[in-house]
């Protein structure tokens, strides 16, 4: 991570934590492991990572697990993939709902298989009521669809005449994203060394504050959340303004 030196002005922990789960297939490479066990370390990540953020006090935590683009990964790959997502989801749900947490998934469901819809709506409802840590996992997600999708129900409600051009603002865009009601991520990490944001909450992301880690995501810890976050600390928060 780079040093900032900025004075800090945030007291407690960040709102919202979006994270880019990376490395998963290069943690493995590196140790002569299949990709495979890189994703079964990675899912063991997943789990440090939500209580991690549940003892700093963060509210909401959103993981990009599966994006629109890795359909493209080879089909072998796909299928070790899905199977831990169902794995996870059988195994976590009870797990979660007893420590309060809120599932929500964002992201297409059209390319899932029914039964791995079945169990997202399953841990979507069954964790509804909750009210400690909400948990956001970016499912076959891609932020320019979602900004598509949204771009077209205003159009929707246009030609319906529900609505006006001219309402036509941020906020009316905002209200008809999938993340609707949510808010902004305050700081998003990325593990892997790489520094894009990959097509991920672009729309969500624009005054968010961006973290870069060398590690892979298998070994991401409590330790680099913490780190992640004092460095959120040493930022200057201005949104646009200038400073006082």
């Amino acid at each position: 991570m780079v040093a900032i030196e900025e004075q800090d002005t945030a007291d407690g922990p960040p709102v919202h934590v979006a994270i880019i789960m990376d490395g998963n297939g290069r943690w493995a490479l590196a140790r002569g492991l299949p990709r495979l066990a890189g994703h079964e370390r990675g899912a063991e990540a997943v789990r440090r990572a939500v209580q991690a953020c549940r003892e700093t006090g963060i509210d909401i935590l959103t993981l990009y697990a599966f994006s629109s683009e890795n359909w493209k990964r080879p089909p072998a790959e796909i299928d070790d993939l899905m199977g831990l997502l169902r794995i996870y989801l059988r195994r976590e749900i009870a797990d979660l709902d007893s420590r309060g947490v809120r599932l929500r998934f964002i992201g297409s469901r059209n390319r899932l298989a029914p039964d791995i819809i079945g169990l997202i709506e399953e841990s979507e409802a069954k964790t509804a009521a909750n009210t400690g840590l909400m948990l956001v996992i970016a499912l076959n997600y891609g932020a320019r669809a979602e900004i598509t999708r949204a771009a077209q129900r205003l159009a929707e409600d246009v030609a319906a005449g529900t609505l006006s051009p001219a309402a036509i603002d941020e906020e009316a865009l905002a209200a008809r994203m999938e993340t609707a009601g949510i808010p902004d991520p305050d700081l998003l990490i990325r593990t892997s060394g790489e520094k894009r944001l990959s097509n991920f909450l672009l729309w969500q992301s624009a005054y968010t504050e961006l973290v870069f880690l060398d590690i892979c995501w298998p070994d991401f810890s409590k330790d680099y959340l913490e780190a992640a976050i004092d460095e959120y600390h040493r930022r200057d928060r201005r949104f646009g303004a200038s400073r006082g």
